[in-house]
Formats: C-alpha cells, sequence, structure tokens
C-alpha cells in the first residue's frame, strides 16, 4: 500500500525558511511525478511545485516560483520543498502527492492528476 508522509512543517516569521520532506513507501517501481500542494482555510487546493521523477523537469506555480525550491533523494525516496521568503500568504496545510502516469499537461499543477496523497503538515506564517 502506498504511503506518503510529510513532516517539516511549523510555525515561522515572516522572511523566514523552512524545508518540507515527503517519505514514499509501500510502492516497487518509481512514481512518474511527484509534487507539493497547499490548501488554505476556504481555498481550493493549488498545485505550487512538481516534479517529474526521471526527467528531472520542474514546474512552479507564479505565487512561489523564485522562493520555493522541488527536489528529490530516490535513494531515500524523499521528495524535499525548500520554502525560502515564506510570506502570510503561503500559510496553509501542505501536502505531497505522486503518481504513476504522467499529467497531460503536467505544467497546469492539477492536483486532479494525483492519485496518491499525504496527510498534509501545517504551515503558518506570521507577519
Amino acid at each position: 500500500q502506498v504511503q506518503l508522509v510529510e513532516s517539516g512543517g511549523g510555525s515561522v516569521q515572516a522572511g523566514g525558511s523552512l524545508r518540507l520532506s515527503c517519505v514514499g513507501s509501500g510502492y516497487t517501481r518509481s512514481f512518474n511525478y511527484m509534487g507539493w500542494f497547499r490548501q488554505a482555510p476556504g481555498k481550493e487546493r493549488e498545485g505550487i511545485a512538481i516534479i517529474g521523477i526521471s526527467i528531472g523537469t520542474r514546474y512552479y506555480g507564479d505565487s512561489v516560483r523564485g522562493r520555493f525550491t522541488i527536489s528529490q533523494d530516490n535513494a531515500k525516496n524523499t521528495l524535499y520543498l525548500q520554502m525560502n521568503n515564506l510570506k502570510p500568504e503561503d500559510t496553509a496545510m501542505y501536502y505531497c502527492a505522486a503518481d504513476f502516469g504522467r499529467p497531460r499537461a503536467a505544467w497546469l499543477l492539477r492536483p486532479s492528476d494525483y492519485n496518491y496523497w499525504g496527510q498534509g503538515t501545517q504551515v503558518t506564517v506570521s507577519s
């Protein structure tokens, strides 16, 4: 059974940094794409960064481009999200997601393209 477990969330002041981790288990073949999504109260889930596992292609949402970096460590089955220059509007529950398939338009960062999800880790940024 595939499991994705996020960690690294917390509370930080504006301008600070956090690094999220997502450890995968329960699968014998590599995911095709993995990514990070977030959801703030009352808002829709938003794709913020995805990576093609074998090709290394990265896509970022407009709101985080230049501040967040997605990376992977295949040997550890771990996905990372380095978040710098955090802003109060980054406050949300952050989710790791993955899929064995290839999204038709990966750059759209659509949550519906991903079938496997973690439970989330909360990030709170104060001003």
